[in-house]
């Protein structure tokens, strides 16, 4: 049986057992209600965020997003659950290019290894982890695609430096030059290359084994889960999240691994599994050891309440609209003026709860103030909450303020359509 014939009297049915008339159900989800009444008939097709909107506000405990949406499916059998791909980049690194590259990069600073062979407070080194706080402060307003060509060369010159540094300061040096290549691999992903992503990612856990933290390099497991994540791989994204969760790893790298579980448990609408993700990430992301970091800061360092944000996040994702904005408009008022592409990535998300919720004069202004951005900071992520919320607005489209949006819309998604 199709998929309208089986989710409509199943929608039909709950709502009668809820003691609910079709005009009171559409008033809640902020649906029109002739689009209810055919999909009730099977006329009409729902799409994914109204079954999860009817599964959340009626208590279907995931049956009606699951006659949409499907079983979860289980992670690709050939799945790379290790964190690290083989470098088919001819810019990245590569674990050979690792012990070869330092004396040709050395000579190209006009510095033979036996005079920089930095010590602790090597003015280089240190001048290079400066250089990547400010790559990273430069990531918040400028196209991805601009800064890959010098995150590319900065990890190489790292790179170099730790070959031919001493015992003393190899590690320092070869763990800088992970974070690094893990930055390149998340300005890649917003470029749109989720190859390069996944290259870059396993290079900076090639590099963090080098400097003798395996720690750091199970971060590119929960920086893996962020693209089967956005590639709208449920399974794969769950398994990567847990196998980063393991107890003799950090709790800053923990924490954040529950929260990529909670948002991919969130995708297939199990809410119970989702929100003891967040609560395990809010105690792992709070305690004092999360921030016990030598090196640069693990993951966001915008956001000040990740857990909260990552709960709004994936309260949409539950059907939850309005409780997704009003956390989101609690959290994005927390952000920092400068940081542009942190302000979009999450004031999308925002915008979109509100026009889920009905609120679409809001979300429109909101959304408005956000678009204004994206020539700045240009990104293949933020993008496809940009098409869910052109999509959410296209059922408002008597709206006023939705036809004032369209041609600022119409300018961001034109590139990415076809």
């Amino acid at each position: 049986m199709s998929t309208p014939l089986r989710f409509g009297p199943e929608l039909r049915r709950l709502r009668l057992e809820a003691g609910l008339s079709l005009k009171a159900l559409s008033t809640a989800l902020a649906y029109d209600k002739g689009h209810l009444s055919k999909v009730e008939r099977g006329g009409r097709s729902p799409s994914p965020d109204l079954a999860r909107r009817c599964d959340a506000f009626l208590g279907a405990g995931g049956e009606l997003q699951r006659l949409v949406i499907g079983p979860e499916p289980a992670p690709a059998a050939d799945a790379d659950t290790t964190g690290v791909r083989p470098s088919r980049d001819p810019g990245a690194v590569g674990r050979r290019a690792v012990l070869a590259v330092g004396t040709g990069t050395l000579i190209d600073l006009s510095l033979s290894p036996s005079d920089r062979a930095p010590s602790a407070d090597d003015p280089l080194l240190t001048s290079f982890r400066t250089q990547f706080d400010q790559l990273r402060m430069l990531g918040q307003s400028t196209s991805p695609a601009a800064l890959l060509p010098l995150l590319a060369t900065q990890t190489r010159t790292v790179t170099g430096l730790a070959a031919g540094a001493t015992a003393t300061t190899r590690s320092a040096a070869f763990l800088l030059a992970s974070r690094f290549a893990e930055f390149t691999g998340w300005m890649a992903q917003e470029a749109g290359d989720s190859g390069a992503a996944l290259q870059w990612t396993g290079e900076a856990a090639d590099l963090a084994r080098a400097g003798g933290d395996p720690h750091l390099g199970s971060y590119g497991l929960v920086r893996r889960a962020l693209v089967t994540l956005y590639d709208g791989d449920a399974a794969s994204t769950i398994t990567l999240a847990r196998l980063a969760q393991s107890g003799g790893l950090p709790p800053r790298i923990r924490g954040l691994a529950a929260q990529r579980e909670a948002q991919g448990h969130a995708l297939v609408g199990d809410e119970r599994a989702c929100l003891r993700s967040l609560d395990r990430a809010r105690t792992l992301l709070t305690g004092d050891s999360a921030h016990d970091e030598a090196g640069p800061t693990i993951g966001t360092t915008h956001v000040s309440d990740p857990a909260a944000m990552t709960t709004g996040w994936c309260l949409y994702d539950l059907g939850r609209p309005k409780a997704a904005a009003e956390l989101l408009d609690r959290e994005c008022g927390r952000l920092p003026s400068h940081a542009l592409r942190t302000r979009t990535r999450y004031g999308f998300r925002r915008s979109l709860a509100h026009a889920a919720s009905g609120e679409v004069e809001h979300a429109c202004t909101i959304a408005g103030e956000l678009l204004g951005m994206m020539p700045a900071v240009p990104s293949a992520t933020v993008n496809s909450d940009v098409r869910r919320l052109a999509r959410e607005l296209s059922r408002f489209r008597s709206s006023r303020a939705v036809r004032d949006l369209q041609p600022a819309l119409a300018q961001v998604l034109a590139p990415t359509q076809g």
